[in-house]
């Protein structure tokens, strides 16, 4: 049976800006570990035919400093709002069980820390966007405006090996806790991007 998701993303990480992880996967970290927080706000979707659209995912990671070299840690929430058949799917396709992106990734996890139901609010207002996943999580970032481009149109990096896709919008962390899976950081560094879309 086939799949596909399609929405918006966002995501802040414990590093510096811009984050060097992002370019590429064989870059070091700002610091020895890299602690981040994928969001993936899902506006349309279905699942081997169980409609998942308006339920969010977040995949919790922390990974060495060169994340290219494996043994990650990964925890997953999956929106309370969904239903038992809903998040079974989203699981599927987050555990990469169903292929695509997350797939991909796969091979660069060492241990699961597990997956969690817990209420999830997306807040998307132009340049700002707000995640907060019950007491766990709680951030903000606001995408970045290169000083002097009068369009008001923000800066992207393109052409990196990413799950949400090639092009990603720079943004920075206006506040920023995380505390789950038994991850903690504050964030600093931060992509969103307006559309992303999967397919298997």
């Amino acid at each position: 049976m086939s799949w596909k998701l399609a929405g918006s993303y966002f995501e802040t990480c414990s590093c510096d800006m811009v984050c060097a992880c992002t370019a590429s996967l064989a870059l070091g970290a700002t610091y020895d570990r890299c602690k981040v927080t994928l969001v993936f706000n899902v506006h349309d979707g279905d699942v081997e035919g169980v409609d998942v659209s308006g339920l969010t995912v977040a995949a919790l990671a922390d990974t060495p400093k060169v994340m290219s070299e494996g043994n990650w840690r990964l925890g997953v929430f999956i929106d309370a709002a969904a239903s038992d058949a809903q998040a079974e799917k989203l699981g599927a396709v987050f555990s990469g069980a169903l292929g695509g992106p997350m797939e991909a990734l796969g091979p660069l996890v060492s241990e699961n820390l597990g997956v969690e139901r817990a209420p999830i609010e997306v807040r998307e207002d132009g340049l700002r966007h707000s995640i907060r996943i019950g007491d766990a999580v709680d951030f903000e970032i606001e995408d970045v405006v290169p000083f002097g481009i009068e369009t008001g149109e923000p800066a992207k990096l393109t052409g990196v090996f990413h799950p949400a896709g090639s092009e990603l919008t720079v943004a920075h962390a206006t506040r920023s806790k995380i505390d789950a899976f038994g991850i903690q950081y504050e964030g600093n560094a931060a992509f969103s991007r307006s559309s992303f879309s999967w397919a298997a």
